[in-house]
């Protein structure tokens, strides 16, 4: 068994329509499902990724409006690295984000910056064969836009603790120089830990809830199996409708999740028309009328695109 690479990273927002002007507006991610987190239905649950949908481009927000801001400390990831085609798109995101207000650092050819909540991003060149996968937004050439998940960057104080399960019981390789790689047969990502701050970790808006790697749909059960086999306490397999998941922590402390390569978010939405409406999996319809008074309205992301 192998897992393809990241399939998406969740965080935390507690403004949801200013999140979505900066991830449809800023970054040209495509809004491709408007729901509700499963565990608290009161509260959205966006997804922002390329124009399909796909693993491995999947970055999600739960919203919990007027959340205080987080600061990311041990166990928690800190930092979301995207691919990038090339030096040039480096240029061009640095001169786009200027444009938009957003301080930027260089770092070794990659481009550091945060959100308006504090959540770390970093983009680098991509070095892989992986297809990209690219969301197209009217104002951002194809050629420069983002590629997907190059991998995530996590804080702890001791990173040989974690080693047994990534390697043995994941499947992750390397971790000499505190990087691991994950990598199936058509996709991979990178896990890398930096030395915790000395500050207490406190979440919040602007920080990651958990990192999810893909798992193909007919191993899911073996992987839970084999997770739970290992000590790390996982969770059963939990159906998402959109795709099947497993919790644990590893032994940093840092949530992971295993979800599926599958169904999709083509389950219930014309691909065409991905996250134009509130799409509530068949056990959560009946709450429909209660959930779309309650939720904070968002603007339309496809008039984001078009404006900003």
């Amino acid at each position: 068994m192998k897992l393809e690479g990241i399939h998406h990273i969740t965080a935390i927002t507690g403004d949801a329509p200013a999140n979505v002007e900066f991830y449809v507006g800023v970054l040209g991610l495509r809004m491709v499902k408007k729901t509700v987190n499963q565990d608290d239905p009161t509260v959205y649950h966006l997804f922002y990724a390329d124009d399909a949908g796909s693993p491995g481009a999947d970055l999600t927000f739960f919203e919990y409006p007027g959340a205080r801001p987080g600061r990311a400390g041990a166990g928690m990831v800190h930092r979301i690295v995207w691919r990038v085609g090339s030096a040039e798109a480096v240029d061009f995101w640095e001169q786009r984000l200027a444009a938009h207000g957003v301080a930027t650092e260089r770092a070794d050819g990659a481009l550091r910056f945060a959100d308006p909540e504090g959540l770390g991003h970093e983009l680098v060149v991509s070095t892989v064969p992986d297809a990209p996968l690219v969301a197209d937004a009217p104002d951002i050439p194809r050629e420069f836009a983002l590629q997907g998940f190059d991998g995530v960057r996590a804080y702890t104080d001791d990173p040989g603790r974690s080693a047994q399960l990534l390697r043995e019981t994941l499947g992750f390789s390397g971790g000499d120089d505190r990087t691991w790689e994950v990598r199936g047969d058509e996709r991979g990502g990178s896990y890398t830990y930096d030395p915790a701050p000395a500050q207490r970790p406190v979440p919040g808006a602007g920080t990651v809830h958990h990192v999810a790697f893909a798992s193909r749909m007919e191993d899911h059960d073996a992987w839970q199996e084999r997770v739970t086999r290992a000590g790390a306490r996982a969770t059963p397999v939990i159906d998402r409708f959109y795709f099947r998941s497993i919790y644990f922590r590893e032994p940093s402390g840092v949530l992971f999740e295993l979800a599926t390569i599958g169904p999709g978010f083509g389950a219930d939405e014309d691909p065409e028309h991905l996250g134009e409406r509130l799409s509530l999996p068949p056990n959560f319809e009946r709450l429909r009328g209660e959930l779309e008074q309650k939720l904070t309205p968002l603007p339309n992301p496809r008039a984001v695109k078009a404006r900003v």
